[in-house]
C-alpha cells in the first residue's frame, strides 16, 4: 500500500489521485484509511467545508462506507492545524474532495510532507463541468510527487474524463464552478460524447427558435 514503507524508511510524498465523477474516489480514500489503520498507523482524514452533501464531520461513499472527518474551511491554515493538534499523533494525511482546497492549503500540505516526512494522499476531481482545473487540483498538478488517475467509463465505453453538469437532461456549459450534486446533476463522459451532447443541445435550441 502506498506510503506504509516510505513512512518508516523513505521520504514521504504528496499524492494526487484524481478521477471523474463516479470513479469511487471517496470509497478508495476510506479503504486506504482502513488499510493504514490495520497496520497501526494513525490517519488524519480531512475534507473541505465546501463538501456538505453528507453533513458535518461525515465522509460517506456511494457504496456505504463512511468515517468521521475533520472539516477544513478555506480560512484555516492546514500546516498550523497539523502542528498544534496532529504533529505527535499522525502518520498519514488523507484528503477527500481536494479540488475544493485552496491553492494555499495545498502549499501547506506540501510543507507538511517536506518538514515532517508525513505522506499526504489527496483524492478528488481534476476539472470542473467546463473542463477547467479547480484551484486546488491545479496546485496539486504542479506540486504532487505522484499523480494517478482513477479511471471510470463513459456510457459509450470509452474512458470518462469530463464531469458534465446536467439540467433537464441537457449538458450545462455556464454557471458557478462549484455546484454540489450527485448522479442527478453530473455524468462522467468521454470528451467526444461531451462535445456531441453540447452540439445536440444547440441544435434543439436552434430548432425551437425557428
Amino acid at each position: 500500500m502506498i506510503g506504509l514503507t516510505e513512512r518508516r524508511h523513505e521520504m514521504a510524498k504528496l499524492y494526487f489521485k484524481y478521477g471523474a465523477m463516479g470513479s469511487s474516489k471517496t470509497a478508495q480514500a476510506l479503504i486506504t484509511k482502513y488499510n493504514y489503520e490495520e497496520n497501526d498507523l494513525n490517519v488524519w482524514l480531512i475534507k473541505p467545508s465546501a463538501d456538505t452533501r453528507d453533513g458535518v464531520n461525515i465522509l460517506r461513499s456511494r457504496i456505504g462506507l463512511e468515517a468521521q472527518v475533520h472539516v477544513v474551511t478555506p480560512a484555516m491554515d492546514v500546516y498550523d492545524l497539523f502542528v498544534t493538534a496532529k504533529r505527535d499523533c499522525c502518520d498519514v494525511i488523507i484528503v477527500d474532495e481536494c479540488q475544493f482546497m485552496t491553492a494555499k492549503q495545498i502549499d501547506e500540505l506540501r510543507a507538511i510532507v517536506n518538514d515532517f516526512n508525513v505522506p499526504v494522499l489527496c483524492f478528488g476531481l481534476r476539472t470542473d463541468f467546463q473542463t477547467k482545473l479547480f484551484p486546488g487540483s491545479m496546485r496539486l498538478m504542479e506540486l504532487a510527487d505522484c499523480i494517478e488517475e482513477i479511471k471510470t467509463m463513459c456510457d459509450c465505453g470509452a474512458k470518462a474524463t469530463v464531469n458534465a453538469r446536467i439540467n433537464d437532461g441537457f449538458i450545462v456549459t455556464e454557471g458557478a464552478q462549484v455546484v454540489l450534486g450527485g448522479n442527478d446533476s453530473y455524468i462522467a463522459m468521454c470528451h467526444r460524447c461531451y462535445v456531441n451532447g453540447i452540439r445536440e443541445h444547440k441544435k434543439i435550441k436552434l430548432h425551437g427558435q425557428n
